[in-house]
């Protein structure tokens, strides 16, 4: 953990990934992170990966640097109790609970003009929905995939609920900077759905459907719009190969020896492969061929030495579990990593801010809480109770 967030208090009452990345990256800055969650655990509590234990790999990475106090929402004081918590401190709440109820930012206003609350929501509408519902909603599985085969392809990677904790955590922190400058709360909310839609229009994929009337074709492992593609060298081994700049394509023709068929081939369409990344996409079915001789020709070792020495843009294709031995800059050789004991009982590397900051000491990376292990310690540091009041809410039930 960085300190550069030192003596921000944030709580969190959130479940799944986008809410707890949000808190989890803010945390790893150095915030102090508050988490509430149900007695006995909330919805993501125990989801897979599951560790040799039986507890949630999933929970432990999501909330490792937080304190954890545990409530049962069943009761009225619990719900009471949770309102305190996300308007006590600095005011800064991330939450994904619905937009009406006891946590509406309306209700939490009530009790703090100053309020900043940062919420997750599915659809803007309030309409539910997870990150491979949404994903579905707008095409992208339509665009991946074998194109002689109309089926949707899923990821596995959930990556808009990932883009969402990260500009929720950007969105959180302009509105407590403006705060400020103005002093005025305000409530701020983050919609998947949205994340989305701007993420495509962005990238102009929403521009070229408008424009052109036609969704993209699928093209298999190709990369569109230039050239990129999966490989395999003569001993069977598979590489992802990219050519996006002049220098990577030369690089790539060199160390694969194939520059004078390209160049015959160049003459032929009247095209300049080296100016013209696109000209590369369309003209792949003559492309490929040339570079799938190259491969065939050398064994996995002698294509990552001609690689390296002409500065080729490549990979080879790892499992995870290969990729943990095979790619020490990744993991074992990553300063960003570091053994740590969780919860569960299981100790294996977890990481801490995958920001590098030149000069900034990297503080060790803190495990989960197991849920409610702080319930005592926030009742009293942070909302100030006494002893004989929290053993008052324990026997009631209402904290755990």
């Amino acid at each position: 953990m960085y300190q550069l967030l030192k003596g921000m208090t944030i709580v969190e009452g959130a479940a799944f990934v986008a809410g707890p990345s949000c808190a989890l990256y803010l945390a790893q800055m150095g915030a102090r992170v508050i988490r509430f969650d149900q007695v006995g655990g909330g919805p993501d509590a125990r989801r897979w990966p599951i560790g040799p234990n039986g507890e949630s790999l999933y929970w432990e990475g999501l909330n490792k640097g937080k304190l954890s106090i545990a409530l049962d929402f069943r009761k009225p004081e619990a719900r009471e109790l949770a309102q305190q918590l996300a308007t006590g401190g600095d005011g800064l709440f991330v939450t994904n609970f619905p937009v009406d109820g006891f946590l509406s930012h309306e209700k939490l206003q009530a009790l703090r003009e100053d309020q900043i609350t940062l919420r997750v929501m599915g659809w803007a509408d309030g309409s539910p929905a997870v990150d491979y519902t949404v994903n579905a909603a707008i095409g992208m599985p339509a665009m991946t995939g074998p194109a002689d085969d109309p089926r949707p392809v899923n990821h596995v990677l959930p990556a808009w609920d990932l883009v969402t904790g990260s500009y929720g955590a950007f969105a959180l922190l302009a509105a407590e900077r403006d705060r400020a400058a103005s002093g005025k709360g305000r409530e701020v909310r983050v919609a998947l759905s949205d994340i989305a839609a701007t993420s495509l229009a962005n990238l102009g994929n929403l521009a070229e459907i408008l424009l052109s009337g036609e969704d993209r074709p699928r093209s298999g492992n190709n990369l569109f719009g230039a050239f990129g593609r999966d490989f395999v060298a003569r001993d069977g081994v598979r590489f992802m190969l990219v050519a996006i700049t002049p220098k990577q394509w030369n690089g790539m023709l060199s160390g694969l020896g194939i520059a004078e068929q390209v160049a015959a081939l160049e003459q032929e369409l009247g095209v300049d492969f080296a100016r013209d990344e696109g000209a590369r996409y369309v003209h792949r079915a003559r492309l490929d061929p040339l570079v799938e001789q190259g491969f065939a020709r050398l064994t996995a070792d002698e294509l990552e030495a001609k690689f390296a020495a002409a500065g080729v843009t490549w990979s080879r294709y790892h499992t995870l579990h290969e990729a943990v031995s095979a790619e020490p800059r990744l993991f074992a050789d990553n300063p960003v990593f570091e053994q740590t004991a969780h919860p569960g009982g299981a100790r294996y590397p977890a990481p801490g801010a995958p920001a590098r900051i030149p000069g900034e000491e990297r503080g060790g990376v803190q495990p989960a809480p197991t849920i409610g292990r702080d319930t005592d310690e926030v009742l009293t540091d942070f909302l100030g109770l006494d002893s004989g009041a929290i053993g008052k809410l324990h026997d009631a039930g209402v904290v755990g």
